[in-house]
């Protein structure tokens, strides 16, 4: 009974485990909001980067769900200012999985905000207003009509391989209350308006535009997840060499771009002989004899660093091969 209970125990300790590495490792990029330019300034006072907010909360969410396991912000954008991609490139397909591919994760979210403001459709009244009468009536319109929010986005998820959309989902966001402002419930602008407002605050979740936000977001969210089996499994053949070897520090000479992520556990191997046909010299195959392992800490495009356990010290020029 005790040996059954055992064994229970060890299951139940492994199997979390297991579905842990399966997670599909993505990066979201932020949302394209051209269409919506003029209206963004009419509600802020001037142009602010809701894409970036948009791409913001969906990572925050997307994390607190674990679906998936999510790139996070600095990695993206250290990705985008080493490669010269520009904010325009940032729903091309293509590009986003060139960006995925050297990042090293499975697919890429790109997306789009196709409608931001209020339902009235008039959007264009309004702004940044300071002083005078117009400054009675609060951020995103002028006017004493009350009206509410809406917002509207789509997304796709890209394989990083081939560029092929492997899910695409959209979000219909609507305010149920109404205000003559969308970013406060009325009353004086305070001066200047506009500002950088942080979308995953709960002040601005608490305005009627940041509740047509997060249902947008929460819609397209709720898809990305349920999406999660399309992913394709994908057995990532590592075959690179050791290129330095200090200690226990490893440097390898591939990277990302060859699959290889942030803890990943390669084998390091070294040739002990080839085997050649007698009769054309040809190299049939190449004995191989495992001296230890590494855990990869840290990895770019061309380059990746690790630490190294085994019983032999490892030495420049060994294998390093996916684990067997």
């Amino acid at each position: 009974m005790k040996r059954g209970a055992t064994l229970i125990l060890i299951l139940a300790t492994c199997i979390p485990s297991a579905f842990a590495q399966q997670k599909k490792r993505i990066a979201i990029l932020d949302f394209d909001y051209a269409t919506v330019r003029s209206y963004v300034a009419s509600v802020f006072g001037g142009d602010q980067d809701i894409g970036k907010g948009i791409a913001d909360l969906m990572v925050a969410k997307l994390v607190q769900d674990g679906t998936y396991s999510v790139i996070e912000r600095k990695a993206l954008d250290k990705v985008m200012a080493e490669q010269n991609f520009s904010n325009s490139d940032r729903a091309d397909s293509n590009t986003a999985a060139q960006i995925g591919r050297i990042l090293g994760v499975d697919a890429i979210v790109v997306g789009s905000i196709t409608q931001f403001g209020r339902d009235d459709k008039s959007q264009g009244v309004g702004g940044q207003a300071i002083g005078g009468i117009t400054g009675r009536f609060g951020i995103g319109g002028v006017g004493t009509r009350k009206a509410k929010a809406v917002v509207g986005i789509t997304a796709r998820m890209i394989n990083t391989n081939t560029a092929e959309i492997l899910a695409a989902a959209t979000g219909q966001g609507q305010s149920t209350r109404s205000g003559i402002s969308l970013l406060g419930a009325g009353g004086s602008a305070g001066g200047s308006g506009g500002g950088n407002y942080d979308m995953t605050s709960a002040n601005f979740h608490e305005t009627i535009l940041g509740e047509a936000v997060h249902q947008a977001v929460d819609q397209v969210v709720k898809q990305l997840e349920q999406d999660a089996g399309k992913l394709p499994s994908q057995a990532v053949k590592i075959d690179g060499l050791v290129a330095d070897a200090t200690g226990n520090n490893l440097i390898l000479n591939i990277g990302t771009k060859s699959g290889v992520k942030v803890g990943d556990r390669l084998e390091i191997r070294r040739k002990i002989r080839d085997i050649k046909d007698p009769a054309t010299g040809k190299i049939l195959r190449s004995i191989e004899n495992k001296v230890g392992e590494v855990v990869i800490t840290e990895a770019d495009e061309a380059s990746s660093a690790g630490t190294f356990t085994g019983s032999t010290p490892a030495k420049v020029g060994d294998a390093v091969k996916s684990a067997q």
